[in-house]
C-alpha cells in the first residue's frame, strides 16, 4: 500500500508500505472520479499539479493534517493501475484499507452549501443536493460507507456537512441501507 504525505516543500511524497508495516493512522478519500484525475504516473513524473483532480488530493492531505494524521490515501494516484497484479491486489484489499482508515473523507463536488439566496431567488438546501449526489449512485459507495468507523462528508467548497452518524437518517433514506 502506498500512502501520501506532505514533504517540507508542501508537495506530496508517496511512501510504500508492506502489509505488516502499514501505519495505524491514516486518512482515506472517497470520491467520484471526474475529468483529469491525478494518476500514479502523474505524481511520479511531476505533472499532477496541472490536473483538475489535484485539488481533491490537496484537500485530503490538508484535512488529514488538521486531524493530526501524517498519511493519507487517494485511489487515483496511490495505485499504479498500469501494473495488473498491483491493481488486482488493490481491488481485493480496498475494503480492508477503508476499514483500517482512521478517517474517511467523502468529497461531494455536486453538493454545495448555499451561503445566501441564489441569483434566481432560489435557495435549495444542501440536504436536497446531498440526497441527489452522484456519490450515492456508484459501485464503491457501499464499502466506503460501511467499512470505516469515521466517515465525514464534505461539499464542493470542502466544508464539513456532517458525518455518517449525524447524517444517518439521510443516508438510510437515500441508500435503503439499515442504520445497523
Amino acid at each position: 500500500m502506498r500512502l501520501l504525505q506532505y514533504n517540507s516543500d508542501g508537495d506530496f511524497n508517496l511512501t510504500e508500505f508492506f502489509e505488516g508495516d502499514i501505519p495505524k493512522n491514516y486518512a482515506i478519500l472517497s470520491h467520484r472520479w471526474g475529468a483529469e484525475e491525478v494518476t500514479f504516473k502523474d505524481l511520479t513524473d511531476g505533472t499532477s499539479k496541472g490536473k483538475t483532480g489535484y485539488g481533491k488530493i490537496q484537500f485530503c492531505g490538508e484535512q488529514a493534517r488538521r486531524d493530526g494524521l501524517q498519511y493519507f490515501w487517494v485511489d487515483t494516484c496511490c495505485i499504479d493501475k498500469s501494473n495488473a497484479v498491483e491493481y488486482q491486489h488493490a481491488i481485493n484489499s480496498m475494503f480492508r484499507w477503508y476499514k483500517a482508515a482512521t478517517k474517511c473523507y467523502v468529497y461531494l463536488p455536486d453538493v454545495s452549501r448555499p451561503r445566501s439566496v441564489l441569483a434566481d431567488n432560489t435557495n435549495e438546501s444542501w440536504e436536497s443536493s446531498f440526497r441527489k449526489s452522484e456519490w450515492f449512485r456508484r459501485g464503491w459507495t457501499l464499502q466506503e460507507l460501511i467499512a470505516p468507523a469515521s466517515v465525514e462528508f464534505f461539499c464542493k467548497d470542502m466544508e464539513l456537512l456532517g458525518n455518517k452518524i449525524s447524517l444517518e437518517r439521510h443516508i438510510r433514506e437515500i441508500t435503503g441501507i439499515p442504520s445497523k
